[in-house]
């Protein structure tokens, strides 16, 4: 029975982010639905479904695979705004965060050095702030 299964899954593109996106979000809407018995829940997760086996089943790989890097440039540019307020949030007790008055350029400093001349790395211009 194994090897049946590996022989038809032979030269099948599989599960990639996208199919674990999608199976994700049909498990959701499939608990949704059993609360809420909404049709439209019961449909997203049979599109899902379908979606997913679809995908897995298929042999052209290089369609399914252009599928799955646009999905994780969306996903990276949605994450990446989260990932970078993050980073300041947690980077904010240790340095002060500043703009270039010339070029507007973010700068960091350390913070308790008072007052210091901070030189922006990309135009190269000196301003006088406390740190």
């Amino acid at each position: 029975m194994r090897e049946k299964a590996r022989q038809f899954m032979q030269g099948r593109y599989g599960s990639d982010q996208l199919g674990r996106f999608t199976m994700g979000v049909g498990a959701v809407s499939l608990i949704a639905y059993m609360f809420l018995h909404w049709n439209v829940l019961y449909f997203l997760t049979l599109f899902c479904l379908i979606a997913y086996y679809y995908r897995a089943l298929s042999r052209n790989h290089g369609r399914r695979y252009e599928e799955n890097l646009k999905f994780l440039q969306i996903r990276n540019r949605i994450t990446g705004r989260f990932r970078s307020t993050k980073s300041h949030m947690e980077q904010m007790r240790y340095y002060r965060f500043y703009s270039c008055p010339t070029c507007h350029q973010k700068i960091r400093v350390p913070k308790g050095h008072g007052k210091i001349s901070i030189t922006c790395p990309k135009c190269r211009s000196e301003f006088i702030r406390k740190s």
